[in-house]
C-alpha cells in the first residue's frame, strides 16, 4: 500500500494536505487547502502506480491518466465534483477536485438500517434522478465516458440537497477502436459490477454497465442489502431476492426498473439512461421484453382519481339503464 503524505506537505507548491479522507491500493484521496484561493477546500486524488510492471505499461498507464485527465477537467455539471488541476511528482500523478461536503448514501442507509428503517422512496428516487442527469451528460460526451463504479459510498449529498458523483477512480473512455486502461487499474466494487466488467479492460463495457451498478445501488438503498454478487446468481439463477421481498413499500414500478436494470445480459437492461428513467418515472413505460429466466410485464397501476373517475362513469351507465328498464 502506498506510503501516505504527511499533513501539512504542499503539493505543487500550492496544495497544503490536511488529512486523508480516503485510502486504497493505489494511492490516497486528501483534503487539501488551496494556498493561492484563501479558504478554498479541495480533493486530491493520488495514483501511485506498480512499479514492478513493464516501463511500456507503466508509461501507457501514465500516459492514460493524462488524456483521462485533460478530458475529466472540461467536464462541468452540477452533480459532478469540478476537476480543477493534475499533475505529476515522481512516480505519482495526482487529480485536483473540488471538496465535496455532507454523508454519502452508504452512511445514511446505515444510519437508516441502525434504526430499524428504510431510505424513503421518494427520497431514493430524488437522488436518482440527479445521479442519472450527471450519467447521461457523461455518456452522451463526443467521447462517452463510462464511470465504472457508481455505489452509494461514491455518492454524496450536500447540505443543499445536491448529489454528487465523487469517485472517478475508473473512469473509461471509449474511443472508438481503442481499448483503454483505467485510472487505478480496478474493476469496480463487486456487489455493483455487471458480468462484463470482470477480466480486465476487454472492450465490452458500455453505459449498460453503469446502468447495471446503478441499479444495484438503488436495491441497496432502498433493501438495507446488497444485490448478490453477479458470479453468484449466474451460478444459482433466480437467486437474487425481490426488492418488494424485502422491503414491501417500495413501489411495484421502482421494484421492476430496477431489476430490470440488474440483468445479468447487458442486451436485457436498458439500452441507456433515457430508458431507465423513463422505467422508474413514468407509470405505463413498457416492459415487455422477454429475459432470460424472468420476464417483466407491462405496468397496469392507475392513479386512484382515475379508478375513482372509471367507477363514477361506470354506476352512472348501470343507474341510467335501470332507469330505461323500470320505464319500460
Amino acid at each position: 500500500m502506498p506510503f501516505p503524505i504527511k499533513t501539512g506537505t504542499v503539493l505543487r507548491n500550492r496544495y497544503q494536505v490536511k488529512e486523508i479522507i480516503g485510502q486504497g491500493g493505489m494511492g490516497c484521496i486528501y483534503l487539501a487547502e488551496d494556498l493561492r484561493l484563501e479558504g478554498r477546500l479541495c480533493a486530491v486524488k493520488e495514483v501511485e502506480y506498480d512499479l514492478a510492471l513493464p516501463e511500456e505499461m507503466l508509461q501507457e498507464a501514465r500516459d492514460q491518466f493524462q488524456r483521462e485527465a485533460t478530458i475529466l477537467a472540461r467536464l462541468d455539471h452540477p452533480n459532478l465534483p469540478k476537476v480543477s488541476d493534475f499533475f505529476s511528482i515522481r512516480d505519482r500523478d495526482y487529480l485536483v477536485m473540488d471538496f465535496v461536503p455532507g454523508k454519502d448514501l452508504r452512511q445514511l442507509m446505515i444510519e437508516a438500517r441502525q434504526n430499524q428503517a428504510f431510505l424513503p422512496e421518494e427520497d431514493v428516487l430524488n437522488w436518482a434522478s440527479q445521479l442519472a442527469d450527471a450519467l447521461k451528460y457523461l455518456h452522451n460526451q463526443e467521447t462517452p465516458i463510462v464511470h465504472r463504479d457508481i455505489k452509494p459510498s461514491n455518492l454524496k449529498l450536500t447540505p443543499n440537497g445536491l448529489v454528487k458523483l465523487v469517485d472517478f477512480g475508473l473512469v473509461k473512455m471509449l474511443a472508438p477502436g481503442e481499448v483503454t486502461i483505467t485510472i487505478l487499474q480496478g474493476q469496480g466494487t463487486a456487489l455493483y459490477t455487471p458480468l462484463e466488467q470482470y477480466g480486465g479492460d476487454s472492450g465490452h463495457t458500455d453505459a449498460r454497465s453503469d446502468i447495471y451498478a446503478f441499479g444495484g445501488t438503488l436495491y441497496h438503498l432502498l433493501t438495507n442489502e446488497p444485490p448478490l454478487n453477479v458470479r453468484d446468481r449466474f451460478l444459482t439463477p433466480g437467486s437474487l431476492p425481490r426488492v418488494r421481498d424485502i422491503n414491501p413499500d417500495v413501489s411495484l414500478r421502482t421494484e421492476r426498473a430496477i431489476h430490470w436494470a440488474l440483468q445479468l445480459h447487458p442486451e436485457d437492461r436498458p439500452k441507456d439512461i433515457d430508458a431507465f428513467v423513463k422505467a422508474l418515472f413514468i407509470e405505463d413505460a413498457p416492459m415487455t421484453k422477454t429475459f432470460r429466466g424472468e420476464r417483466i410485464q407491462p405496468r397496469l397501476i392507475r392513479k386512484p382519481e382515475k379508478i375513482l373517475i372509471y367507477l363514477a362513469g361506470s354506476l352512472m351507465v348501470i343507474s341510467f339503464l335501470l332507469t330505461l328498464i323500470r320505464n319500460f
